[in-house]
């Protein structure tokens, strides 16, 4: 059986261990029907505290077993045995360099590399004394007989219990409902009381740095921040053209190159979260990896290089996040009430709206609606086949059907006549709003916060959807990956744009384009 973590694998470990999983970058050992047994982990975690046990014992009944024998006293005879017998002492201190030479091994292929602090320190009391059976055991199920003298011995002596060539997963562990989703270990529980989630994370309290990745349909983005004292500071930000949901509408799968692509992208952001000491990082994947059937493919992917699970969030989730990072774009002072405002997220693969409330005063949110519409750039370029550029005909299809999208939410939930602002985010918008400008160059600074009239806007969606691909490239805001579907994307912007002017009659004439978004919405998410 492959010792690389499925996404089934790392939902079991979290269901044995009863708390989320982490850093699992092979499966050591696995139970005859397959069930993982041991959780080789990398030797310093994402949060970067250092890890010394590499091979981590995680089914119930090895682990219960374990216990059992260090209760009936087996550890300290197995000490002193060490002390009269020089054969015995001599085969555990070479576990012992066995064990560091795995350790070092996964440090390589995980891309931790050497950890300072744990040096030379094995686990489990190795070499001179035990002091913990389940180490030694799972050393001698990850590595096989003759690894582990006294590991191999306690698997002998548990094997009433414990008989890793029997299956007994049947009801060894809780099934029911979704994997566990907090971490309520001790170290985790001592280190919220006191307001910090990791000791490198809060060596200078509050400052960070973090890394947040966003991998959409279409794109893989990076961002590195920390708090600096006029809020959050932007130390790297990167984006790439991946392409990740390529032909998923049709295929219902990623494509191996387009998981090529995307590893290619994540690998060079591993180099710079590392270059820049950022702990923790946190990965939000687009919905799609949720439902592909080589979702494992992906999962164990983006772990061997970042060592971080991705996340799907929930629509809520997901919510929160774009508003927070797309609010910062609205001077809220222009009020002095709560400003209803509808963020608008066109995406690859689908476009968000969420309608949300600011407070002026405080600068608190609270979000009333939310949804997300199954149409994006890369979508609807592959969905309606649009061509190049794209007839009436097909602009109109690509109309009708986001139409129908807009006419089935909740008139209540989606009560546009009230909105106060819209604010667009991501790359679709952003360049729209470039050509807009008539940028001769692409300028983050010169976007973010631009506030401009809805007609300005069509003007702008209406002349890129009507260029061809190479008339776009020679667009100096263009971005060469963006080319072929920006008019897509200026398809959807545009409709909602005329839809919300509409339902406001009027009132709601201009649109902020705002360079922070669920990205941004990531990072403060670990930054607070």
């Amino acid at each position: 059986m492959t010792k690389e973590p499925t996404a089934q694998d790392l939902d079991t470990l979290s269901r044995q261990l009863g708390r989320p999983v982490r850093d699992v970058v092979e499966i050591g050992a696995r139970c005859v029907c397959g069930s993982p047994l041991v959780a080789t982990t990398a030797p310093r975690l994402s949060n970067g505290i250092p890890f010394p046990t590499t091979f981590y014992l995680t089914h119930p009944h090895a682990t219960a077993a374990a216990s059992r024998l260090e209760n009936a006293g087996v550890m300290e005879d197995m000490t002193q045995r060490l002390n009269d017998d020089e054969t015995l002492a001599a085969a555990y201190r070479q576990a012992h360099e066995n064990y560091l030479s795995a350790r070092a091994r996964i440090g390589e292929i995980s891309g931790v590399g050497p950890v300072p602090e744990i040096s030379g320190v094995t686990a489990g009391g190795m070499p001179e004394r035990v002091k913990c059976i389940h180490v030694l055991v799972g050393h001698s199920l990850a590595e096989g007989p003759g690894a582990n003298p006294l590991g191999d011995e306690a698997l002998e002596l548990m094997r009433h219990d414990f008989d890793p060539t029997v299956c007994r997963c049947e009801g060894a562990w809780d099934t029911a409902g979704d994997p566990p989703q907090k971490d309520l270990s001790r170290h985790t529980r001592r280190l919220r009381r006191q307001g910090r989630t990791n000791p490198i994370q809060y060596a200078d309290p509050g400052a960070g740095p973090v890394a947040a990745i966003d991998a959409g349909t279409n794109s893989v983005r990076l961002l590195i921040a920390q708090l600096g004292e006029n809020g959050v500071e932007e130390l790297h930000r990167d984006m790439r053209i991946v392409r990740l949901g390529e032909g998923v509408d049709k295929t219902g799968e990623f494509a191996p190159a387009a998981l090529e692509r995307t590893f290619a992208a994540v690998h060079d952001y591993a180099r710079e979260i590392t270059r820049h000491g950022a702990h923790p990082t946190r990965f939000i994947a687009t919905s799609a990896s949720r439902d592909v059937s080589n979702r494992d493919a992906f999962v164990s992917g983006i772990r061997q290089r970042l060592h971080v699970t991705p996340e799907v969030v929930s629509g809520d989730v997901e919510a929160e996040l774009t508003f927070a990072g797309a609010a910062s774009a609205l001077d809220t002072s222009r009020w002095d009430r709560p400003v209803r405002v509808a963020v608008v997220d066109v995406g690859g693969g689908s476009t968000e709206i969420v309608i949300g409330t600011i407070d002026p005063e405080s600068g608190e949110s609270t979000i009333q609606a939310q949804t997300s519409m199954d149409v994006g750039c890369v979508r609807f370029q592959e969905r309606h086949q649009l061509s190049d550029p794209p007839t009436e005909t097909q602009i109109r299809a690509a109309q009708d059907d986001l139409a129908t999208y807009l006419d089935e939410l909740d008139p209540e939930a989606f009560d546009f006549n009230s909105i106060d602002a819209v604010v667009g985010v991501a790359g679709t918008i952003t360049t729209i709003t470039a050509a807009a400008l008539g940028l001769p160059a692409y300028d983050s600074e010169a976007i973010h916060g631009t506030e401009l009239s809805v007609d300005d806007i069509l003007t702008a969606a209406t002349n890129l959807i009507g260029q061809t691909k190479a008339e776009r490239l020679e667009l100096g805001y263009m971005h060469e990956g963006r080319a072929d579907v920006i008019g897509a994307g200026a398809i959807i912007w545009a409709q909602i744009l005329e839809h919300i002017r509409t339902a406001t009659d009027g009132a709601v004439s201009t649109a902020i384009t705002s360079e922070k978004d669920i990205l941004d919405g990531i990072a403060l998410s670990l930054l607070r």
